[in-house]
């Protein structure tokens, strides 16, 4: 069985014209359907929880976000206009990619519909990511004594300079990201281990990096649990991305990484991740190739 995670609050209104595809989200839930007839599948929801962001964020950022009393320039950092929806669907997401996790824990492999928000720090976010999911669920296990060292595996195409900082000092939570050497972040933390990639980089090379990536940290940490952003801004037409990676390419990688994880025994959690082509039909079927990929690869 292989259990998904998803709420109705991921897709939302936004002012006509914004920058962030967010129905991606439901439309995504919507072709599963179709897409996992065959595979025995069950979806599974996290409800909204604000006192998990207050136990990881800085206290005064998470209140002022809770109260849509941030700043405005914190705010416009942001890059979503403040409303009870977004908090709604922000509580949602993060509780769901710790839910993810401690479903992985149990099945081997567990999908979030949503998640990978790495641009978020401890007392601010940026680039569309208000609180960090992946540094909260790997805190979180360490502490709770579920999990002895957690890989943050992460291959969206800008990097996770958010889980650098918030991981950072942090020896059981380790932060892995393969991106783009020039896009956003400008400036780019140390995460434990960085793999800045050249724009216009194809499927060969691009999957050569990443599997020696992946074949190091797994060796140099050896994780009980690995966090996968599995972004598809990497896309050769993804219009944030610079990479040329085919869609063949990108559900390579993705089977690369749950294959190369299980086959280790070492459950993987994965998350969609970043994918910005303003056409939701196109963004949607490359997210839609992750959860291919878990399909053929799970029992």
């Amino acid at each position: 069985m292989l259990p998904l995670v998803y709420h109705t609050s991921y897709s939302f209104p936004l002012p006509a014209n914004h920058r962030f595809p967010v129905g991606k989200y439901a439309a995504l839930r919507s072709w599963l359907d179709q897409d996992l007839a065959g595979h025995p599948h069950r979806y599974f929801s996290a409800e909204p929880d604000p006192n998990y962001p207050r136990r990881w964020h800085e206290p005064a950022y998470v209140e002022g976000f809770l109260s849509q009393s941030l700043p405005t320039m914190m705010a416009r950092r942001i890059g979503f206009p403040m409303s009870e929806r977004l908090i709604e669907r922000t509580l949602a997401a993060n509780s769901g990619t710790l839910l993810t996790a401690e479903l992985a824990l149990q099945h081997g492999l567990a999908l979030h519909l949503s998640g990978g928000y790495h641009h978020a720090h401890y007392a601010q976010g940026g680039g569309y990511c208000i609180f960090n999911d992946l540094a909260m669920a790997a805190q979180t296990l360490v502490a709770q004594g579920k999990v002895r060292r957690v890989l943050v595996f992460d291959c969206d195409v800008h990097q996770g300079d958010g889980t650098a900082t918030m991981l950072a000092g942090h020896p059981d939570c380790i932060s892995v990201s393969v991106h783009a050497e020039r896009n956003y972040p400008a400036r780019k933390p140390d995460s434990d281990l960085d793999v800045a990639l050249p724009a216009g980089i194809a499927d060969q090379a691009y999957l050569a990096a990443v599997e020696e990536a992946l074949t190091l940290v797994l060796r140099l940490y050896q994780p009980d649990l690995v966090l996968y952003d599995a972004g598809v801004d990497i896309h050769a037409d993804d219009e944030l991305g610079y990479f040329n990676v085919s869609s063949q390419g990108l559900y390579q990688r993705d089977w690369l990484v749950l294959s190369r994880c299980l086959a280790a025994e070492i459950p993987v959690a994965a998350v969609i991740g970043g994918g910005y082509q303003r056409d939701l039909q196109k963004v949607v079927a490359l997210h839609r190739l992750l959860f291919k990929a878990a399909a053929d690869i799970a029992p």
